[in-house]
Formats: structure tokens, sequence, C-alpha cells
């Protein structure tokens, strides 16, 4: 099969597969095409492809001219001049919807030149497993508009499981399930739509496998097994500290040093396998040298490495990864905490102002809620934020404390509003 019939093989596949739709305005992003390279970026496996063939289902139902490669196919990868073929193929016009295009030689010569001598004719959509494309070198800067993709957020993932919303008890029942299954073998598309215990876990630990090889080990030259303890190590730890992480492999009798830890961490957050979300501070140096709080980029990946359930982190990991879901512009999560361990989950800032204060507490008791609550207390007033959230498994009330009016909401009712953040 030559280069052309593997390349109308994936157009045709592309408009014929059977497809749940996604929370992305895929008309707002055809829209920025007219001007922009648009890049479709997340972790493996969390819907990219989807969401590309859904565009090209839309572009050719309104008439557009489309075509959709996925260059990572065997029979085309690491071909010489792959991108040029395509564009021989498919011609100057219309729309072209390019897969995993970081894993061509070139890509960002090729996008840029191709932007620059084609604009308003030729729009560019593309893919990547890998945040460097939305973090691109000067070729590109300014002509890229980036929308990253995660695993379901939870409303997705009760449409994906054919569950609908009830105002009634047994609803909210069915829903509460739901909620822990999403919490347990977290939110890719695959794994939610499959319903035997075993296959999800198989499912997830796949996914984990490929992304430590074919992202965090590939780009970093490391040892496959090392960057797979790494990974391990990380999924189980609350914070992450470089030196600690250092000391945990050199006991297992790994030897590395710590600059190639800080490049693992660097490179599994540029594959979205973990985030690292530094303290909330106006100093730089402390945002270097304090812990980062670490989150996987999916929350099964807890469940499916270590077959153990920890609804605390759980729920924080969901919070996390749907307030990421929220951001905007150039707001930014971190963590706060001060000299007397008070501690705040999570804080969003807004340049260095911080426009709320969050919570999350799985079992509230009254030791617990008294922690939690003077926590959010202490960098309410030392941050001036008017916004303080905590989020709970089942209490939902407003309480006025010190001068600072706090709003408890279940995870829940939380998860599922139409309303940003600030709408809270």
């Amino acid at each position: 099969m030559n280069k052309s019939d593997v390349f109308e093989e994936w157009s045709t596949y592309a408009k014929r597969k059977t497809l749940l739709q996604r929370n992305i305005d895929l008309d707002a992003v055809i829209k920025n095409s007219n001007s922009k390279i648009i890049a479709i970026t997340g972790m493996r496996r969390t819907g990219k492809s989807s969401i590309l063939m859904l565009m090209a289902q839309k572009l050719t139902r309104e008439g557009k001219r489309v075509c959709y490669v996925n260059i990572e196919d065997d029979r085309i990868k690491g071909e010489p001049d792959l991108l040029d073929e395509i564009l021989k193929w498919f011609g100057d016009e219309g729309f072209m919807l390019i897969d995993e295009i970081t894993s061509a030689d070139g890509w960002e010569g090729w996008l840029s030149r191709n932007h620059e001598l084609l604009k308003g004719r030729l729009h560019l959509i593309v893919s990547s497993s890998r945040k460097t494309i939305a973090l691109p070198s000067k070729p590109l800067r300014g002509r890229i508009i980036s929308y990253e993709i995660f695993p379901l957020s939870f409303a997705e993932f009760l449409r994906f499981r054919g569950v609908k919303i009830e105002k009634t008890t047994a609803g909210r029942g069915r829903v509460e399930r739901e909620l822990e299954e999403y919490m347990k073998y977290g939110g890719f598309p695959e794994v939610a739509l499959t319903e035997d215990h075993t296959d999800k876990v198989k499912i997830i630990n796949s996914y984990f496998k490929d992304i430590i090889g074919l992202d965090v080990a590939e780009m970093s030259k490391q040892d496959l097994s090392t960057v797979e303890v790494f990974g391990k190590y990380v999924i189980q730890s609350n914070y992450f500290s470089a030196s600690k992480c250092l000391n945990f492999l050199k006991t297992l009798g790994y030897k590395i040093g710590k600059e190639k830890i800080l490049e693992l961490e660097r490179y599994s957050e540029a594959s979205y396998l973990f985030f690292f979300m530094t303290i909330f501070s106006r100093n730089i140096k402390d945002r270097s040298q304090y812990p980062r709080k670490a989150y996987s980029g999916d929350t099964g990946f807890y469940y499916g490495t270590t077959g153990r359930m920890d609804f605390g982190s759980g729920y924080e990991g969901i919070v996390f990864l749907e307030l990421k879901r929220r951001l905007r512009g150039q707001q930014e999560l971190h963590y706060w905490k001060n000299r007397l361990d008070y501690e705040c989950d999570f804080v969003m800032t807004e340049g260095l102002e911080a426009a709320m204060a969050m919570q999350v507490v799985y079992d509230l008791n009254t030791g617990t809620e008294r922690r939690e609550k003077n926590g959010l207390l202490q960098c309410s007033k030392e941050l001036k934020s008017h916004n303080a959230i905590i989020v709970t498994r089942n209490v939902k009330k407003v309480e006025n404390a010190e001068g600072i009016s706090i709003k408890y909401i279940p995870i829940i009712d939380w998860l599922l509003e139409d309303k940003t953040w600030e709408n809270l």
C-alpha cells in the first residue's frame, strides 16, 4: 500500500466513525483556524483523535474540503518528507487535520512555512500528546492557539455511561455510585465505555506504560524501568521532592543523578502524565525550593498501579483536574502554606493576586472541619481572597467566619454545575 492509499484510508475512517461528543466548542476552533495554527494537546488516549474526527465530520457536513491523517500509523511513521507528501496528496486548500504531528521530522519548520505561505487557504489543525507544541520555539511563536484536552470531565463521563441526572433520591444514588467509579478508574473514554473490572485495569496499565515508554522515556533518553519506577513513586506521593525521589531510587539500586530526576519531572509533565503544582508565593525562590504537590493526569492511575483506593487524595485529584479544565487566560493553580503549617489545597491566581481559595475534604468530621476551615481562613485573610470554598462529600451550607463567607458544596454539585469557578 502506498502512502496516498494510507492517507485516503484514514480520511475515510475519520469521516465515518461513530463518536460521542466532547465538551469542546468546535465552531470556535474552526473559526480560529482562519488565522492561526490550531494545536489540540493532551495526554495519550484522552480523545484528541476523536475530537479531530468529530471536526472532520462537521466540516464534511458543511461541504468543506477536509482530510484527516494519523501519522503515527506504522506504515508511514518515520517516512522522509511525510508532511510534504500529505500536502502533495491533499493540496493547498481546505482543512488539513494531522494527528500526533510532533512524530514527524521537521514539524515546526513545516507548520511555520506552510502557515505563512498558505494562510487563508489551508487551515492547519493538528494534535500532539506532548506539551512542547503549546510552547513552541521561535518560528511558531504567536502563530499557534492550543486547546488542552483532559480525560473526561464527570459530566462527560456520565454522558458516556448513559446516566441521566435526575433530581430524585434514587437518581442521586446512581450519580454517587458513578462518582466512585469515576474516581476509581478515571476518565479515559475507552475505560469509561468498558464494563469489565479486569479489562478496565488492564487498559489503564497499558496506557500508563505507553506514556512512560513512548513519551517520557523517549524524550528523556532514560532507561524504561527507571522511568516506570519514577512514575509509580510520583503516583503515591502527595508532595514531590527531587532529593527524596533520588534517595528512594538509590535504595532500589538505580544509578541516577538529581539532574536526571528533574528531567524526568519535566518530561512527565510535558507528556501530561503528571502535574506538579508549586506553592503560592510572590518570591520566585520559594516556588522553586518548596516541594511540589503531585497530581496524576488521570485519577485512575492510582488504583490501576496500586490496587487500592484513597478517597481523600482521589477527591483532591478529581477537583484538581476539573480546576485545570476551568482555567482561563493568565489564571494559575497553586497550594498555600504558612510558617504555622496552616495549609490550603488550591489557590487560583491571576498574576500575583488570589482570586479563589479552596479546600477539598472527603470526610468532614469535627476534627477535619476545624483544621480545613482554619487553613482556608488563614489563606483567605493573608491573600485577601473573598472567594472561599470547601468541596465536601455531602455537606452543603454557607458559613461566615472572621469576616469571610465560606461556601460548602458537595463535590457532585460542584462538578456538574454549568458555571465557571468565578460564579461560585
